[in-house]
């Protein structure tokens, strides 16, 4: 089993940065997949961004001039660092795990374990 903590969520201004967290714990986690979604109210959830256990990655054409991923192996955590927010920004940020393959994942059914969300809200 997999869990999923998410961290880092906030309130910035327009132009902002911010990091969002996702501590993953259990026995298999070395073999899961990583992505990054978010959600606002009444609105599906969107891809953002995946990384796979071999440090590879994608991003969703809407954020990959913006954003960006690393892994702390140390702490089990991967970030995701967004940079020059905008107010559509706004939203719930979820990460989410599936066990991985060599293939990507985009869509929020195809992943099994899903962290809490947290909160970003930018102002302009």
């Amino acid at each position: 089993q997999v869990q999923l903590v998410e961290s880092g969520g906030g309130k910035v201004q327009a132009g902002a940065s911010l990091i969002v967290s996702c501590e993953m714990s259990g026995r298999t986690r070395d073999n899961y997949l990583v992505g990054w979604f978010r959600q606002t109210p009444g609105k599906e959830r969107e891809f953002l961004a995946l990384i796979h256990p071999n440090g590879a990655t994608y991003f969703a054409d809407s954020v990959r001039d913006r954003f960006s991923m690393s892994r702390d192996n140390a702490k089990n955590t991967l970030s995701l660092q967004m940079n020059g927010l905008k107010p559509e920004d706004t939203a719930v940020y979820y990460c989410a795990a599936r066990y991985s393959s060599a293939l990507n994942y985009y869509r929020p059914q195809d992943y099994t374990h899903w962290g809490q969300g947290t909160q970003v809200t930018v102002s302009t």
